[in-house]
């Protein structure tokens, strides 16, 4: 299965995105560093649901408009009192197939199953608004995901489709991580 094999085969990239963000939290004090977090997030999603919009559709993943996306962390973003102006530089994976747009939905996805970890660290430095995208899809989130990955796993039928589907997905947490810093 695709599942299995992406998460192996990301498990070093993603770690390092992980260890970014997890860095850049820490030094959260104020509402402004928070946003500026989101900005990060805002950014780099907004690119790449640009990219994967013509391979992701209604057809492949029916529930694609109740999922989260970039409008969330917008909405974050200006609850806490900023723009989504002087956004961080991003360089996006390349995405030119259904198989790739999944792989790098797939970091996408993943970063809300991440959420209430996230949430639970932004309370421990008193951040509490601005924390819809992080808030994922509630008690659905195993569900959301669950569906993701059925999609995703029917998609990739061959070694080859998941290889393609592996590349992209270390790509996407790949040029995240670099929109974070050489930190």
């Amino acid at each position: 299965m695709l599942s299995t094999k992406i998460k192996e085969a990301t498990k070093s990239a993603h770690q390092g995105l992980e260890k970014k963000v997890v860095l850049k939290m820490k030094a959260i004090r104020s509402n402004a560093d928070y946003a500026d977090l989101l900005k990060h997030f805002y950014a780099y999603f907004n690119a790449v649901e640009k990219a994967i919009k013509p391979y992701i559709t209604t057809d492949l993943l029916p529930d694609h408009a109740e999922r989260r996306n970039s409008e969330y962390l917008k909405k974050d973003i200006e609850e806490l009192g900023s723009q989504v102006d002087d956004l961080p530089a991003v360089t996006l994976p390349e995405i030119n197939n259904t198989l790739q747009a999944l792989g790098a939905m797939y970091v996408m996805e993943g970063s809300i199953m991440g959420g209430p970890i996230i949430v639970q660290m932004l309370g421990k430095y008193g951040v509490n608004t601005g924390v819809s995208f992080f808030s994922g899809y509630g008690e659905a989130t195993g569900m959301m995901w669950g569906k993701f990955v059925g999609v995703m796993n029917a998609e990739a039928k061959s070694e080859e489709e998941k290889d393609i589907a592996v590349l992209a997905a270390n790509e996407t947490f790949e040029r995240f991580s670099k929109v974070f810093g050489t930190a």
